[in-house]
Protein backbone atom coordinates (compact mmCIF):
# COMPACT_ATOMS: atom_id res chain seq x y z
CA UNK A 1 0.00 0.00 0.00
CA UNK A 2 1.22 3.31 -0.96
CA UNK A 3 2.53 6.02 1.94
CA UNK A 4 -0.12 8.18 3.19
CA UNK A 5 2.08 11.50 1.43
CA UNK A 6 1.27 9.58 -1.83
CA UNK A 7 -2.18 10.10 -1.23
CA UNK A 8 -2.13 13.77 0.30
CA UNK A 9 -0.18 14.41 -2.87
CA UNK A 10 -2.54 12.72 -5.13
CA UNK A 11 -4.92 15.12 -3.20
CA UNK A 12 -3.22 18.38 -3.77
CA UNK A 13 -2.86 17.41 -7.51
CA UNK A 14 -7.07 16.96 -7.65
CA UNK A 15 -7.49 19.85 -6.49
CA UNK A 16 -5.04 21.74 -8.92
CA UNK A 17 -6.41 19.43 -11.59
CA UNK A 18 -9.77 21.64 -10.80
CA UNK A 19 -8.40 24.91 -10.50
CA UNK A 20 -7.11 24.36 -14.45
CA UNK A 21 -10.46 23.42 -15.13
CA UNK A 22 -9.05 19.60 -16.25
CA UNK A 23 -12.23 17.86 -17.33
CA UNK A 24 -11.16 14.37 -15.85
CA UNK A 25 -11.82 15.38 -12.63
CA UNK A 26 -15.63 14.91 -12.95
CA UNK A 27 -15.44 11.24 -13.24
CA UNK A 28 -12.95 11.05 -9.77
CA UNK A 29 -15.96 13.36 -8.00
CA UNK A 30 -18.42 11.01 -9.40
CA UNK A 31 -16.98 8.28 -7.11
CA UNK A 32 -19.08 9.92 -4.33
CA UNK A 33 -22.64 8.76 -4.36
CA UNK A 34 -24.01 12.77 -3.69
CA UNK A 35 -22.44 14.05 -6.50
CA UNK A 36 -22.87 11.27 -8.93
CA UNK A 37 -25.49 13.25 -10.52
CA UNK A 38 -22.91 16.41 -11.95
CA UNK A 39 -22.05 16.97 -14.98
CA UNK A 40 -17.83 17.77 -15.61
CA UNK A 41 -18.43 21.11 -16.07
CA UNK A 42 -20.97 21.17 -12.95
CA UNK A 43 -17.67 19.73 -10.97
CA UNK A 44 -15.50 22.33 -12.19
CA UNK A 45 -18.29 25.22 -11.35
CA UNK A 46 -18.21 23.54 -7.88
CA UNK A 47 -15.60 24.42 -5.21
CA UNK A 48 -13.13 21.56 -4.23
CA UNK A 49 -11.67 22.20 -1.02
CA UNK A 50 -8.31 19.65 -0.14
CA UNK A 51 -10.48 18.08 2.28
CA UNK A 52 -13.15 17.02 -0.37
CA UNK A 53 -10.56 15.89 -2.62
CA UNK A 54 -8.80 13.93 0.29
CA UNK A 55 -12.30 11.94 0.40
CA UNK A 56 -12.31 11.52 -3.12
CA UNK A 57 -9.29 9.63 -2.60
CA UNK A 58 -9.81 7.77 -0.42
CA UNK A 59 -12.90 6.29 -2.03
CA UNK A 60 -10.47 5.75 -4.96
CA UNK A 61 -8.47 3.87 -2.86
CA UNK A 62 -11.35 1.65 -1.87
CA UNK A 63 -12.00 3.73 1.62
CA UNK A 64 -14.88 4.92 3.23
CA UNK A 65 -13.37 8.05 4.53
CA UNK A 66 -9.85 10.15 4.67
CA UNK A 67 -9.15 8.45 8.55
CA UNK A 68 -9.50 4.90 7.46
CA UNK A 69 -6.94 5.57 4.67
CA UNK A 70 -4.79 7.24 6.84
CA UNK A 71 -4.76 4.57 9.37
CA UNK A 72 -4.92 1.65 6.79
CA UNK A 73 -1.44 3.46 5.42
CA UNK A 74 -0.18 4.10 9.33
CA UNK A 75 -0.46 -0.07 9.39
CA UNK A 76 0.57 -0.98 6.34
CA UNK A 77 4.49 -2.51 5.90
CA UNK A 78 6.69 -0.55 3.60
CA UNK A 79 7.09 -2.85 0.20
CA UNK A 80 10.65 -4.30 -0.80
CA UNK A 81 11.71 -2.58 -3.72
CA UNK A 82 13.74 -5.14 -6.28
CA UNK A 83 15.72 -3.85 -8.83
CA UNK A 84 14.37 -4.27 -12.64
CA UNK A 85 16.22 -7.15 -14.65
CA UNK A 86 15.59 -5.64 -18.20
CA UNK A 87 15.51 -1.72 -19.13
CA UNK A 88 11.63 -0.57 -19.91
CA UNK A 89 11.07 -0.90 -23.44
CA UNK A 90 8.54 0.99 -26.01
CA UNK A 91 5.83 -1.32 -26.55
CA UNK A 92 3.54 1.66 -29.07
CA UNK A 93 2.51 5.00 -29.74
CA UNK A 94 -0.81 6.42 -29.67
CA UNK A 95 -1.68 9.85 -31.62
CA UNK A 96 -3.86 12.02 -30.51
CA UNK A 97 -6.08 14.69 -32.33
CA UNK A 98 -7.23 17.71 -31.17
CA UNK A 99 -10.58 18.08 -32.12
CA UNK A 100 -13.72 20.62 -31.88
CA UNK A 101 -16.11 17.62 -31.07
CA UNK A 102 -15.37 14.48 -29.98
CA UNK A 103 -18.27 12.26 -30.69
CA UNK A 104 -18.76 14.07 -34.18
CA UNK A 105 -14.96 13.19 -34.67
CA UNK A 106 -15.49 9.67 -33.64
CA UNK A 107 -18.56 9.07 -35.76
CA UNK A 108 -16.61 10.70 -39.05
CA UNK A 109 -13.91 7.25 -38.00
CA UNK A 110 -16.34 5.31 -37.82
CA UNK A 111 -18.70 6.10 -40.56
CA UNK A 112 -15.48 7.58 -43.52
CA UNK A 113 -12.90 5.57 -42.62
CA UNK A 114 -14.24 1.99 -41.50
CA UNK A 115 -12.92 2.92 -37.39
CA UNK A 116 -14.77 1.41 -34.59
CA UNK A 117 -15.29 3.74 -31.71
CA UNK A 118 -13.25 2.26 -28.51
CA UNK A 119 -15.10 4.73 -26.02
CA UNK A 120 -16.07 8.13 -25.34
CA UNK A 121 -15.28 10.00 -21.69
CA UNK A 122 -16.45 12.37 -20.11
CA UNK A 123 -19.94 14.09 -19.68
CA UNK A 124 -20.22 15.25 -22.60
CA UNK A 125 -17.09 13.16 -23.82
CA UNK A 126 -14.38 15.39 -23.62
CA UNK A 127 -11.91 12.52 -24.90
CA UNK A 128 -12.21 9.25 -27.06
CA UNK A 129 -10.69 6.43 -29.03
CA UNK A 130 -11.02 4.42 -32.06
CA UNK A 131 -9.10 1.91 -34.01
CA UNK A 132 -9.34 -0.43 -36.81
CA UNK A 133 -7.29 -3.90 -36.82
CA UNK A 134 -5.47 -2.89 -33.88
CA UNK A 135 -4.30 0.50 -34.82
CA UNK A 136 -5.72 3.59 -32.33
CA UNK A 137 -6.28 7.07 -32.72
CA UNK A 138 -7.17 8.95 -29.65
CA UNK A 139 -9.22 12.19 -29.95
CA UNK A 140 -8.99 15.01 -27.89
CA UNK A 141 -11.46 18.03 -27.20
CA UNK A 142 -9.74 21.54 -27.40
CA UNK A 143 -11.92 24.91 -28.14
CA UNK A 144 -10.12 25.39 -31.51
CA UNK A 145 -8.46 22.48 -33.28
CA UNK A 146 -4.52 24.63 -33.69
CA UNK A 147 -3.72 22.74 -36.68
CA UNK A 148 -6.36 24.15 -39.06
CA UNK A 149 -4.85 27.23 -39.90
CA UNK A 150 -1.15 25.55 -40.17
CA UNK A 151 -2.92 23.14 -42.97
CA UNK A 152 -4.21 25.80 -44.82
CA UNK A 153 -0.79 27.18 -45.45
CA UNK A 154 1.09 24.07 -45.16
CA UNK A 155 1.27 21.41 -47.66
CA UNK A 156 1.48 18.13 -46.47
CA UNK A 157 0.96 18.60 -42.91
CA UNK A 158 0.43 14.88 -41.65
CA UNK A 159 -1.03 14.54 -37.94
CA UNK A 160 -0.60 10.44 -38.03
CA UNK A 161 0.97 7.99 -40.74
CA UNK A 162 -0.74 4.50 -40.61
CA UNK A 163 1.34 1.61 -42.85
CA UNK A 164 -1.89 -0.76 -44.72
CA UNK A 165 -0.97 -3.66 -46.15
CA UNK A 166 -3.23 -2.59 -49.61
CA UNK A 167 -3.28 1.19 -50.07
CA UNK A 168 -5.17 1.09 -53.14
CA UNK A 169 -7.88 -1.08 -51.91
CA UNK A 170 -8.07 1.61 -48.99
CA UNK A 171 -8.16 4.10 -50.98
CA UNK A 172 -11.58 2.60 -52.65
CA UNK A 173 -13.18 2.40 -49.64
CA UNK A 174 -12.66 5.67 -48.31
CA UNK A 175 -13.60 7.36 -51.26
CA UNK A 176 -17.04 4.99 -51.58
CA UNK A 177 -17.90 6.28 -47.89
CA UNK A 178 -17.25 9.58 -48.61
CA UNK A 179 -14.37 10.94 -46.97
CA UNK A 180 -12.39 14.03 -48.06
CA UNK A 181 -9.34 12.94 -50.31
CA UNK A 182 -6.84 15.77 -49.04
CA UNK A 183 -4.50 13.78 -51.60
CA UNK A 184 -5.06 11.69 -54.27
CA UNK A 185 -3.50 7.58 -54.09
CA UNK A 186 0.25 8.22 -55.77
CA UNK A 187 3.20 6.69 -56.31
CA UNK A 188 6.42 8.07 -54.04
CA UNK A 189 9.98 8.35 -55.23
CA UNK A 190 10.55 6.40 -52.66
CA UNK A 191 9.00 3.33 -53.79
CA UNK A 192 5.72 3.72 -52.02
CA UNK A 193 2.38 4.62 -52.43
CA UNK A 194 0.01 6.30 -50.31
CA UNK A 195 -2.93 8.84 -50.22
CA UNK A 196 -3.97 11.38 -47.85
CA UNK A 197 -7.45 12.24 -45.56
CA UNK A 198 -8.75 15.25 -43.92
CA UNK A 199 -11.02 14.46 -41.03
CA UNK A 200 -13.60 17.80 -40.33
CA UNK A 201 -11.01 19.38 -37.77
CA UNK A 202 -8.52 20.03 -40.34
CA UNK A 203 -6.41 16.69 -39.21
CA UNK A 204 -4.51 15.01 -41.96
CA UNK A 205 -4.21 11.22 -41.44
CA UNK A 206 -1.83 9.24 -44.52
CA UNK A 207 -2.36 5.95 -45.50
CA UNK A 208 0.80 4.48 -46.52
CA UNK A 209 1.79 1.33 -48.17
CA UNK A 210 5.73 0.53 -48.30
CA UNK A 211 6.19 -2.61 -50.21
CA UNK A 212 3.95 -2.12 -53.43
CA UNK A 213 5.17 -4.35 -56.63
CA UNK A 214 6.31 -2.69 -59.43
CA UNK A 215 4.06 -3.26 -62.11
CA UNK A 216 6.10 -4.66 -65.29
Amino acid sequence: MPRIDTYRKQAKQLVRWHRERNYSVGEKVRLLSRYRHLTDAAVLDMPLPLTLAQEIVAAEAGFADWAALKAAAAEATPPVSTPAVDPPRLRGVVPILFVSDVPAAAAFYRDRLGFAVDFLHGKPPFYGAVSRDGICLHLRLVCTPNFRDLARHESSLILASIEVTDVKALFDECKARGAEIARKLARQAWGGMDFHVRDPDGNVISFVQYDVPTQG
